[in-house]
């Protein structure tokens, strides 16, 4: 029996309905902050990555599913979406035009530990503000994902934690003081922090090894050195945020995995799903657009991790897309009355199931039970003779005979009155 790549899941019928509310939901919180959808590739050019989220990234270093393709070029599949998005309008001139607010979902790929809520393939929602340069572009893009969460009932169930980490003025100096300070704990890092302290020693301040937390909790932090601008930005983030009603609460530890990230950052997270704690996260990337060769943009935005939200969203009654009627032939002239009449009702708007599969009007009947439609259609060979059908409403146990015509009208003046 073939089995499935390790860490890469299937997801069933049974699951859908909770990644459908998800998606509905958020296809219709979008389109209350006039964001449109962009859908962007799977596969990009490695160099986008390595140029946008950085080399000494555990993602870059580590994570990415990279590839020569035939010709010899290097090629990835996308670990995130910003970046691609970014190339995207930056390639067909959309941030030439600001505002331009666009939103995405689809599949990103890590090489990661597969465990629960992480996958190697794993499934994101996002979206990207270019343009406004403001604060309170910041704080919508917060409010966004925070009513996204209040419309799937989880918002009690989520906190937003926010962070700078300054901009190209205030973060030099600043990593030079944390460089000294980790150089002085040297020896409790752990192997890859003792090399991001050569290329990156903002990435030590993420790193979840107990030892690197420990030295962590006492280094120097971003939000203690911001020049006067990015304070007053972070001030105005704050003031705001309350305005709104929006609770939250600093972590200077947090610095995200991905080295765009300037002034605000922040992540929406939970106590419910153990280790796996941020459901959503995101920040102000204002240099990504001229490092991927477009103009000086300003931009902000987030992505939201669905396999982590559908754990959220578990136990909740969600309604399926069940058959609402049931179709029995007997015998092959039935078969074309029965072809016939589900076409009928298809067009009238019902969802049809049954009639592909022969045996005995016992059989066919247990099969429209586990189905679970609420009428059953049966036609035999005298109904094809007589031009009539028997109609069973299945959760009375009754039936009559009716002609196809009142039987077809029948059924829909049930589900009209059903909807």
């Amino acid at each position: 029996m073939m089995q499935g790549v390790r860490g890469i899941r299937d997801i069933l019928p049974a699951e859908v309905p909770h990644w459908r509310l998800l998606e509905e939901t958020a296809r219709r919180i979008f389109a209350l902050y006039a964001c449109e959808e962009i859908r962007v590739p799977i596969l990009e050019a490695t160099a986008l990555f390595t140029r946008a989220v950085g080399e000494a990234t555990d993602i870059v270093e580590k994570e990415m599913y990279t590839f020569p393709d035939r010709g010899g070029e290097s090629l990835s599949l996308r670990p995130e979406g910003t970046a691609v998005v970014v190339r995207s309008v930056v390639e067909h001139g959309l941030v030439r035009m600001p505002p331009c607010r666009v939103w995405y979902s689809g599949a990103m790929f890590r090489r990661e530990r597969p465990q629960k809520g992480r996958y190697r393939q794993f499934h994101q929602i996002g979206c990207e503000f270019f343009g406004p340069e403001s604060y309170q572009a910041d704080v919508e893009v917060m409010d966004l994902i925070l009513r996204l969460f209040d419309e799937l009932g989880l918002g009690q169930s989520v906190r937003l934690e926010i962070n700078s980490l300054g901009c190209g003025e205030c973060r030099p100096p600043f990593r030079e003081s944390l460089s000294a300070f980790l150089e002085g704990h040297r020896e409790a890092l752990c192997e890859d922090c003792r090399r991001r302290l050569e290329r990156n020693p903002l990435r030590v301040l993420d790193c979840k090894v107990d030892g690197c937390r420990r030295v962590a909790l006492e280094a120097p932090k971003m939000i203690e050195h911001l020049c006067p601008a990015c304070e007053s930005h972070f001030q105005g983030v704050e003031r705001l945020l309350g305005a709104m009603g929006r609770s939250f609460r600093r972590n200077a530890l947090m610095v995200r995995g991905l080295d765009y990230y300037t002034r605000t950052t922040f992540e929406v997270t939970t106590e419910l799903l153990g280790s796996q704690n941020a459901v959503a996260a995101g920040g102000r990337y204002d240099g990504l657009v001229g490092a991927l060769g477009g103009p000086a943009t300003p931009a902000v935005g987030f992505a939201l991790g669905m396999e982590r939200v559908i754990l959220l969203l578990e136990g909740r009654q969600v309604p399926a897309v069940t058959p609402q009627v049931h179709l029995i032939t007997l015998g092959a002239a039935a078969e074309e009355a029965g072809m016939a009449l589900a076409g009928e009702l298809r067009q009238a708007g019902l969802r049809v199931d049954g009639g592909l599969m022969a045996g005995s009007l016992k059989s066919q009947m247990k099969r429209a039970g586990r189905g679970g439609a609420p009428w059953t259609v049966i036609i035999g060979e005298d109904e094809v003779v007589s031009g009539r059908v028997v109609l069973r409403r299945m959760d009375e146990g009754t039936q009559e005979t009716l002609g196809t015509t009142d039987a077809v009208s029948r059924l829909r003046q049930w589900a009209g009155t059903a909807i």
